[in-house]
């Protein structure tokens, strides 16, 4: 699955155009492609079954999705990832890595 900038407008032909133009993946690769929208309380996949798409939507009536900071990328997810998203938690680490200092 893969995480994309957010946008939540369009439909199936708009969100694969993003996929295939913006992100050079491929809409067909049976790939499951999340979008977020704007204001992080909905979004929509889209998945390719080899017949055609499927484009799922999802609203939250309460909270709103962690989603990924950076809006030009595009970020491999895996299942336990997803299931996170979809609780309300973020997928990014809260602690950063840190450098070696140099001591005296």
């Amino acid at each position: 699955m893969f995480a994309v900038r957010p946008t939540c407008a369009g439909g199936i032909d708009s969100l694969a155009y993003i996929v295939k133009k913006s992100f050079n993946l491929d809409p067909f690769s049976g790939c499951v492609f999340l979008f977020c929208g704007s204001r992080r309380d909905r979004f929509k996949a889209l998945y390719w079954d080899g017949q055609g798409f499927w484009l799922l939507y999802k609203r939250f009536e309460n909270g709103k999705l962690a989603w990924p900071n950076n809006e030009d990328e595009v970020r491999e997810l895996s299942d336990e990832q997803v299931m996170r998203l979809m609780q309300g938690f973020t997928i990014d680490p809260k602690i950063n890595t840190a450098r070696a200092r140099e001591f005296y």
